[in-house]
């Protein structure tokens, strides 16, 4: 939106029209900005200048500055925009070379604590810089970043963000969630904390997660940010550290079990659906007991997803994908890949079911297909290879357990360790959700050299980076460059000498999710289903070009993550469109959608994308 500097004169029926679309909160105005309108708020002076949504700081204008009483609050000097993220940007540098936080990653929470400081004060200005220099500022919104603020919540914790949903507020959820001041909110992340990446139980820190997540839907997907909702569900929480520490923040109890916690979701669910039927919800960092049980339960009800079951799949198929074509084969040929994976939780299981269907769909996708596609896998967890004869065998890796005659004919057996199954299985992908880091050892690697791949593919998914299956590093220097390599933390590219480089694919469930939420609140979709998850992960295969696949470049430089989520969220539309789930959204009914073109989706999508402008404010008293 353009800052005019001329005085704004509205008309009364104007005024009416404007005010339909303000809500005015206790503490704070939420609005809805879209467009070239002025912004009508109920505040000024100060109140403005300590509300970070409405808060200019140095480029309010003279006019501003005068309609809304806040000339000699301010330095004289008006700043544009640009210059404001200049001066921020020299601080930021000075401050981060200052500031030390620990041996292990000295700059990180740093940053992390100078751009939450920005946050607080100018979201527009905050949400303008994390999208000018993305690449630099996710993993610091995000992982591996998000995983140290977890961990610190307590210490860190200075303003209130989202809300706070426990088990002493049962019966009470339902009126709750009107003391949210938005009166349309459209993305909201949740979490329980059970299991914060690859950190285990981190109870009411794991809010950290969720506004590090919805950051990025609003720098990611246009997700405007006046309707973002970061959500913790405290149950209470096993980790008997934060069970003895007197600065912990939550419920200092045991976690709630069974139909008690259940209930306590149930309520949550029926509060934030009733105050606005149209929110998607992401389910993220739920301990894998919970995690399929509580989408199974919802999926089909409300339009929810879990990210960690579903987001985390679609990005490993991209990449499966992306490595049956840098081995220069057409994707159809991905059911003919061997596949061996090492973890069975949330995140393992997801993958498995969604390579498994991926697979049938190529496969004729029938019943047989599906049936035939489950026996490309071998899964390895904490107790070795799952066979038939696992006693007590997980109900969600039963579908995988393997054959015990057919293992005896390959040389294994039931709980055989990883090293061995890679020996025997010679297989083309070893794909790592197993949150200990390390596991690819120099002896797991050393097997992975008689894959009867041309080039075998190593996906070290675990986050955050200490969790990591194993370094690009130590892959490209054990087997050499003609591998494909992707982890689920940043890491850098492998300089092989004589001007090679190992490319490092940073398979970040951001490429996904983003679009993911953005498509179905587009397409106006009541679910969100299998079809259009599985749109949102070949859209993101095919994305990169025939020459970057070669390179082994499987996944693009998060610096086109708009872009990229412009096209995912397209590909999400067109799919709920197909399947005839679209409703529409905003205006744009569900025949229209479907009139649409390819490019008339995307320019659709684009056209819907929040950018961080400062509005004109115009006051008007309540």
């Amino acid at each position: 939106m353009p800052i005019f500097s001329n005085h704004v004169r509205l008309s009364s029926s104007l005024l009416q029209r404007l005010k339909r679309h303000v809500t005015a909160g206790v503490h704070r105005s939420f609005t809805t900005t879209e467009g070239n309108r002025p912004t009508i708020v109920h505040k000024r002076s100060l109140d403005i200048l300590h509300d970070p949504w409405f808060n200019k700081g140095t480029a309010f204008s003279m006019t501003e500055r005068d309609r809304l009483d806040l000339r000699g609050l301010l330095p004289p000097n008006v700043m544009s925009p640009n210059l404001q993220i200049e001066r921020f940007m020299v601080d930021l540098k000075r401050l981060q070379v200052q500031a030390r936080d620990g041996p292990s990653d000295p700059n990180a929470l740093a940053k992390w604590r100078i751009l939450n400081r920005l946050h607080d004060r100018n979201e527009t200005m905050y949400y303008k810089v994390l999208i000018a220099n993305i690449e630099e500022y996710a993993p610091v919104v995000y992982t591996p970043t998000v995983g140290l603020v977890c961990q610190n919540y307590s210490g860190l914790f200075r303003r209130p963000r989202g809300m706070y949903f426990s088990a002493e507020d049962r019966g009470e959820m339902m009126s709750m969630v009107y003391n949210w001041p938005a009166e349309q909110v459209d993305m909201i992340v949740v979490t329980d904390g059970s299991r914060v990446l690859g950190l285990g139980d981190l109870g009411v820190h794991g809010i950290g997660i969720a506004i590090g997540k919805l950051d990025l839907y609003v720098a990611a997907a246009g997700i405007n940010p006046q309707r973002v909702l970061p959500v913790m569900i405290d149950v209470g929480t096993n980790n008997g550290k934060l069970l003895k520490d007197p600065l912990y923040l939550g419920l200092q109890q045991h976690r709630l079990d069974g139909d008690d916690y259940v209930a306590v979701v149930d309520e949550f669910m029926e509060a934030v659906f009733t105050r606005w039927p149209n929110v998607i919800v992401q389910f993220e960092d739920f301990q894998s007991k919970w995690a399929f049980k509580l989408l199974q339960r919802y999926r089909n009800t409300y339009r929810m997803f879990n990210d960690d079951v579903q987001g985390t799949a679609g990005v490993a198929i991209a990449g499966l994908l992306g490595a049956v074509r840098a081995q220069g084969r057409p994707m159809i040929d991905f059911p003919k890949q061997k596949i061996v994976v090492a973890g069975a939780g949330s995140a393992g299981i997801g993958v498995l079911n969604a390579a498994r269907k991926t697979m049938a769909r190529m496969l004729g996708n029938n019943e047989i297909a599906y049936e035939s596609a489950k026996s490309q896998f071998w899964v390895v967890d904490a107790k070795g290879l799952i066979t038939e004869g696992r006693e007590n065998i997980d109900p969600d890796a039963l579908p995988f357990a393997r054959n015990l005659k057919e293992m005896d004919r390959q040389g294994l057996r039931e709980g055989a360790s990883l090293v061995e199954v890679v020996k025997q299985v010679k297989p083309d992908v070893l794909l790592g959700l197993s949150a200990v880091g390390g596991l690819f050892s120099k002896e797991v690697l050393e097997a992975l050299k008689d894959s009867t791949s041309t080039r075998p593919a190593i996906f070290a998914m675990s986050n955050p980076t200490k969790n990591a299956e194993c370094t690009p590093e130590v892959a490209f220097s054990i087997l050499g460059d003609n591998i494909i390599f992707a982890s689920g933390s940043p890491f850098r590219d492998v300089d092989l000498g004589n001007g090679r480089i190992g490319h490092c694919n940073q398979g970040n469930n951001m490429y996904l999710f983003p679009g993911i939420g953005l498509g179905t609140l587009l397409s106006g979709s009541r679910v969100i289903s299998d079809g259009m998850l599985q749109a949102a992960a070949e859209r993101l295969a095919a994305y990169m070009s025939d020459d970057e696949v070669i390179q082994g470049i499987i996944f693009p430089s998060i610096s086109r993550i708009r872009d990229i989520t412009q096209e995912v969220a397209a590909a999400v539309i067109k799919e709920a469109v197909e399947e005839d789930l679209a409703e529409g959204h905003n205006g744009m009914d569900a025949r229209e959608l479907r009139k649409l073109s390819q490019n008339e989706i995307v320019e659709y999508v684009k056209k819907n994308m929040w950018n961080p402008e400062y509005p004109t404010l115009v006051y008007k008293q309540d």
